[in-house]
């Protein structure tokens, strides 16, 4: 089962982005590798996006076979904590490390602790934060 980040959907959402083609076509392999999910947090940074509602993310879900994942247990908001943490920590160190909201960390514990490989071009944060994580 592969994960998706949001920043893959919004990719594909934008035909004016420059990662639409390549949002495309990672989905199109991930979805020939078996399901597709997100997590809730990745549903809730989708809804905030502009001229998207609630049915219209709905519909595309549904027509594209994505799953979302509503119930996230005690290991994953912990796991998300540590990781959240431990980059904190990291850019204490090194300001030139970029500022990350909570979801991400909410995301990226979803997939690791699930066992799930996660589709995102954010690569690098997760890959730090996540070390066992398999990236897509």
């Amino acid at each position: 089962m592969t994960a998706i980040d949001s920043n893959v959907l919004i990719g594909l959402w934008n035909p004016e982005d420059s990662l639409n083609r390549e949002a495309q076509q990672a989905l199109d392999a991930a979805a020939e590798l078996g399901q597709l999910v997100i997590a809730a947090p990745v549903f809730v940074e989708l809804r905030a996006m502009p001229g998207r509602d609630e049915g219209g993310i709905d519909a595309f879900l549904a027509s594209t076979g994505v799953t979302v994942d509503w119930k996230m247990d005690e290991r994953i908001w912990r796991e998300a904590a540590r990781a959240n943490n431990e980059y904190v920590a990291r850019r204490r160190k090194n300001f030139k490390l970029p500022r990350r909201i909570a979801a991400d960390f909410v995301i990226g514990a979803h997939a690791a602790v699930r066992g799930y490989s996660l589709l995102t071009f954010d690569q690098r944060t997760f890959r730090s934060a996540f070390p066992n994580l398999t990236l897509a």
